[in-house]
């Protein structure tokens, strides 16, 4: 069970870091623009797109969307740091 509780906290720390870069990738967005090869930033491609994409298929879903955001958000808050 220790190695099940080492893969997932592995699990939990890569969640955080990627949460850290599209969070990164949204300011950037918001300061520089879209992602154009003239802006000096494709690292980081349409980010705030993507994310309203996103926000628009789990609209369009309807209730399923929302229930489906729900267990998202329920997921990831209902964890525990150790």
């Amino acid at each position: 069970m220790k190695g099940l509780t080492t893969v997932k906290s592995w699990a939990r720390e890569l969640i955080d870091l990627l949460l850290v870069f599209i969070v990164l990738g949204v300011l950037v967005q918001i300061i520089f623009g879209t992602g154009d090869l003239d802006a000096g930033i494709p690292y980081f491609g349409d980010v705030v797109a993507n994310l309203i994409d996103l926000v628009k298929q789990l609209g369009q879903a309807g209730v399923v969307g929302l229930i489906a955001l729900l267990v998202i958000v329920g997921l990831y808050s209902g964890r525990t740091t150790s």
